[in-house]
């Protein structure tokens, strides 16, 4: 299992779970939930911030709070 933080533009996986007990109340609340599909969108130059592609629109993270979900790859 990998976190959000690490996936690759283009790159689509399912949400499993959430590291940081704080964080995860607010990102179940702007629709990331266990089970969800997600997709990587966008990275800046810099790594930070991540578009991700999410419940039919699209959510831009820190790369601390994409580090704290865990995914799950499909093909």
């Amino acid at each position: 299992m990998r976190s959000l933080a690490n996936l690759k533009k283009g790159e689509k996986a399912l949400i499993r779970s959430f590291t940081d007990e704080a964080l995860s109340s607010k990102l179940i609340e702007m629709g990331c939930l266990p089970g969800e599909a997600v997709m990587i969108s966008c990275i800046a130059p810099l790594g930070c911030p991540v578009a991700v592609n999410i419940a039919g629109y699209q959510l831009s993270l820190r790369k601390e709070e994409a580090a704290s979900v865990i995914v799950e790859l499909v093909a």
